[in-house]
């Protein structure tokens, strides 16, 4: 087994070559004998989504968790967010086949050790030292199949409060596992019209990529959307935890925007007044929320920490601009793009606005796409080092939790080691094109001289 294919928040890597039935084995069983060693558990949930190896990977899962003497509550084929929602139900840990919004080859593993998130740093780590000793416990596991759709619908249907306007919008689920739900969940609110694409239940993901915080994944949702003048496009990844929208002109709402539209929406309505957000967001984000007397929380990039603060500190709503909303002011414990969209036709039912005019008013700031330069992972956390050492010769004010934010009153500069593969990763943004340009080869040279 591959160290390589521990990751900073689950497992992931290339299938059969990184990945395959005998790893699958092994990692159920140190997961299950890991559950009972450190965390006094002996039953964990399950699940998969739809990728064509998922089934395979999950059966040999199963055996391992088994072997090790763990119990077994078994979900089968269920979105990311459905799993997340069976440990709550269970008041246990789980762990999914998935590789989320990862190309079609690949699959892998997201796991809990705690109530609060998946697996995550340290808890990655430790995990991985385990497996790679392979001195699991031995015994005899007991399989139990539920299903938990019906009691998701209901969820679901117990925390939407939808408006009079209706809606017509079209839906991406990308052949991803949401195929399985989404539509009995739009069904769920007589005033949203539906148009779907992309529908059929496919892990080859046939039609493009399963990630919708690429804007050039979501050609075909654009078109659908101009060609029925619908009201709003969402799109989901592979396995339901990530969004991505766009207005009823089929222009692209970057998730940090939707973080906006919800801060207004939310803001006026809880008592306390604070919005989490990733290394990576926007700068309008904390320009809106002072507008909103709110205080914004910056967190580092990955949607196991955003969750895990966000829960912890009881915060209403965090997110990241990767797409991954989290609202935290019903009791809805789940990142879950399904739910994340139906809030936003919410907001949208009871307004006469078109969904663009919600960002009427916002700072606007001109910022690159992520820019991934290679670097071997044995390297990029030295690059980074060299680079914070920079900063502080030049006291630029920074801040360090997930590599280098720099930041001033007219931009910022991001530069951090990826947390998924040999790169590091660099964001610019400013207020006009010139300070954008001047920061952006700052730091470009910089990381191509100690990066050579």
């Amino acid at each position: 087994m591959k160290e390589e294919i521990f990751k900073s928040y689950d497992i992931r890597a290339t299938y059969p070559t990184d990945i395959n039935e005998r790893v699958a084995y092994e990692i159920g069983k140190s997961y299950g004998s890991y559950l009972q060693e450190f965390c006094q558990v002996k039953k964990c949930v399950t699940g998969h989504d739809n990728r064509l190896s998922s089934e395979s990977l999950y059966e040999n899962m199963i055996k391992g968790i088994l072997e090790s003497g763990c119990n077994v509550i078994d979900y089968g084929l269920i979105t990311t967010p459905m799993h997340y929602y069976t440990r709550y139900l269970n008041h246990t840990y789980g762990i999914m086949v998935t590789a989320s919004h990862n190309p079609k080859e690949d699959n892998g593993f997201k796991f809990s050790f705690d109530e609060y998130a998946n697996a995550r740093g340290q808890m990655i780590t430790d995990f991985k030292n385990y497996t790679l000793q392979k001195k699991f416990q031995q015994g005899n596991g007991m399989r139990e199949k539920r299903e938990v759709k019906e009691q998701y619908l209901q969820y679901m249907k117990d925390n939407i409060q939808m408006g009079p306007r209706k809606i017509k919008v079209v839906i991406d689920p990308g052949n991803g596992v949401t195929t399985t739900i989404v539509k009995d969940c739009m069904n769920l609110f007589p005033n949203i019209e539906t148009i779907y694409i992309c529908d059929e239940n496919d892990g080859s993901f046939p039609n493009h990529h399963p990630d919708p915080a690429v804007e050039e994944n979501l050609t075909l949702l654009k078109q659908k959307v101009q060609e029925t003048h619908a009201d709003l496009g969402i799109a989901y990844d592979g396995d339901g935890d990530r969004i991505g929208i766009v207005d009823e002109n089929a222009h692209y709402i970057p998730a940090d925007l939707l973080l906006i539209i919800a801060a207004r929406d939310l803001m006026p309505k809880v008592q306390k007044k604070i919005v989490l957000y990733d290394v990576k967001c926007t700068k309008a984000i904390e320009d809106e929320l002072k507008k909103l007397h709110a205080t914004p929380y910056i967190e580092r990039t990955g949607t196991s920490f955003t969750e895990c603060t966000t829960k912890q500190k009881k915060i209403p709503l965090g997110g990241e601009l990767s797409g991954h909303i989290f609202f935290n002011d019903r009791g809805v414990e789940i990142c879950s793009a399904i739910y994340d969209g139906l809030r936003f036709l919410e907001i949208l039912s009871k307004t006469e606005e078109p969904f663009s005019h919600l960002l009427n008013g916002i700072s606007h700031y001109l910022s690159t796409p992520e820019i991934k330069i290679p670097s071997p992972n044995d390297q990029k956390f030295q690059v980074i080092e060299k680079i914070k050492e920079y900063v502080q010769q030049k006291n630029y004010p920074c801040l360090q939790i997930d590599g280098v934010r720099v930041m001033w009153e007219n931009g910022w500069a991001l530069i951090r080691a990826s947390n998924t593969g040999p790169n590091i990763t660099l964001r610019f943004e400013a207020k006009t094109e010139e300070f954008l340009n001047q920061i952006q080869k700052e730091f470009t040279d910089l990381i191509h001289q100690e990066n050579p």
